[in-house]
């Protein structure tokens, strides 16, 4: 999904608002793009219409290159959509499309699936292209698995089913780092910014969004803290709109600021060695110039002291793992041992049953 300018085709606008920020996408001319506007209004205040916006505005891009209308589009048409894309189809796939681009992953394609899906079934309920949307609302019996983890899962008779959507590929163990992973990345980084990335991502369980995200009021890395929210160290995972780097938790959970102090959100617990990493970062490297308050800084370049961004942490990341010789890190599956989240209502206090202050179980 770039985030490059584009002149002269369909784009994603962000609009910032008093209520966040929300994506709808528009013509080069700059008119809103009126049948995806109002597919993307029913995701309004999610991530997923981000995502969205940005699969969206792709394939509006390819519709036009094909000449395309939206009110003659066809299941095989968007068959080949998905096979130009990267998905594995059998036909013959017409010119191809995003030269120079890498294919979608399994987890892109499962996104785009559902996002065309949602689109057409949006604009068949307007009454646009109708026989394609019945032949996308499709239904399945359901499996055990499904059975197993619906609520009442015995009493249902079918599931939804998306013709657009990839073969799953099954994993019976989750894509994990090999043990001792976490100490030969802490040996190869260069800087206590960068230990710190290591440690809270494999201790705390962070996403890499929420850690860029954080702000120094976020962190109670102490004992019987004003919020008290949690008896032990913890960490306040707020979402915020407004950051400078774009980082933003992926959960909104309530939070609020109350005499200085951040209560509310989604609650981590602190081991001793993220407190440790913490420490050795802010006493050694943290700027003292820096107004904004966020954590993670920048520490060279013109843009020192300026709030760090997800991407160059997943650029740290991707090096640290190659001179480690563990391959690609990718920092959703990094965490070595993922902890149980930590998160109460404000007049539940919580601590480790095993001895106070202990950090993740």
């Amino acid at each position: 999904m770039g985030q490059g300018l584009v002149t002269g085709d369909l784009r994603v606008q962000q609009i910032d608002g008093k209520r966040g920020r929300s994506f709808t996408i528009v013509w080069p001319e700059g008119r809103v793009h009126e049948q995806a506007d109002r597919f993307l209004r029913a995701h309004e205040g999610s991530g997923t219409q981000r995502t969205y916006a940005y699969l969206l505005v792709d394939h509006l891009r390819w519709l036009e290159r094909e000449c395309l209308p939206a009110d003659s589009v066809t299941l095989r048409d968007l068959q080949r959509y998905m096979g130009i894309v990267g998905a594995k189809v059998a036909m013959p796939l017409g010119e191809p499309w995003r030269v120079g681009k890498r294919p979608y992953g399994q987890d892109t394609l499962s996104a785009a699936a559902s996002c065309l899906k949602g689109f057409y079934l949006h604009l068949s309920a307007l009454g646009i292209n109708r026989e394609l949307g019945e032949q996308l609302a499709r239904t399945r019996l359901p499996s055990r698995a499904d059975r197993d983890r619906a609520l009442l899962g015995h009493l249902r008779r079918e599931m939804p089913a998306n013709p657009l959507a990839p073969r799953r590929v099954r994993r019976r163990h989750p894509k994990m780092l090999p043990d001792g992973a976490r100490d030969e990345l802490a040996q190869v980084v260069t800087t206590a910014r960068d230990r710190l990335v290591v440690t809270w991502l494999a201790d705390g369980g962070f996403r890499i969004g929420e850690l860029c995200g954080l702000h120094l009021a976020d962190l109670h890395l102490h004992e019987n803290a004003r919020c008290r929210d949690c008896r032990s160290a913890h960490v306040h995972v707020c979402h915020r709109d407004g950051n400078a780097n774009r980082a933003r938790a992926k959960t909104k959970y309530p939070w609020s600021l109350e005499d200085g102090v951040i209560r509310g959100g989604l609650i981590r617990r602190a081991s001793p060695a993220m407190v440790h990493a913490y420490f050795e970062y802010m006493t050694g490297e943290y700027p003292r110039h820096a107004g904004h308050g966020m954590l993670l800084v920048q520490l060279d370049g013109p843009g020192h002291g300026q709030p760090w961004a997800p991407a160059a942490a997943r650029g740290m990341l991707r090096r640290a793992g190659n001179r480690a010789g563990l391959g690609r890190i990718r920092p959703m599956r990094s965490v070595i041992r993922l902890p149980p989240l930590c998160w109460m209502p404000p007049a539940v206090t919580c601590w480790s049953p095993v001895m106070p202050g202990a950090g993740p179980r």
